[in-house]
């Protein structure tokens, strides 16, 4: 066997040195970049979260704008009119966002919010167009499906 002189050795230990250095080091910045990828990942999650809550938020506020909007004409409707009286047109207008609110919230909301603001659009719309028996209230007649839609909307925002 070949005696190594102590020359090669320290410079057999210096290269592992540096090796060793090298390989941790490598390791050290790979493990740095990857939990600075996770965090910057989480962050962006974190903002399209925020972001699309406020879009349902601002969903939400225009249903029940257009939904009080849409109360009031049921609110005011006459017994009798034709498709040229200015209650008609208002209101056609006002029933026809309502029916794009509807839309928007079964495009943005799980079924069961999108169920419960549709059977409120429904209620709506027909008091709107076709009136109530006598002595029914507006108000109570379509309370229930309201009242299901906002505490529905309300468990889904958390």
């Amino acid at each position: 066997m070949i005696v190594m002189s102590g020359q090669v050795w320290v410079s057999l230990i210096s290269l592992g040195g540096v090796v060793l250095g090298g390989v941790l080091s490598y390791l050290v910045q790979h493990r740095t970049q990857r939990s600075a990828e996770r965090a910057e990942q989480q962050r962006q999650q974190i903002a399209l979260s925020e972001t699309r809550r406020a879009e349902r938020l601002a969903l939400l506020e225009r249903f029940i704008e257009v939904s009080a909007e849409a109360e009031r004409c049921a609110y005011t409707r006459p017994s009798d009119w034709e498709d040229t009286d200015a209650w008609y047109l208002a209101t056609r207008d006002v029933m026809y966002r309502f029916w794009v609110a509807d839309r928007l919230i079964r495009i943005q909301f799980p079924p069961p919010v999108h169920d419960a603001a549709h059977a409120h659009f429904l209620d709506l719309n027909r008091t709107v167009w076709d009136g109530l028996p006598d002595g029914e209230s507006v108000r109570d007649y379509l309370e229930g499906n309201r009242s299901a839609f906002l505490d529905t909307a309300r468990a889904v925002m958390g």
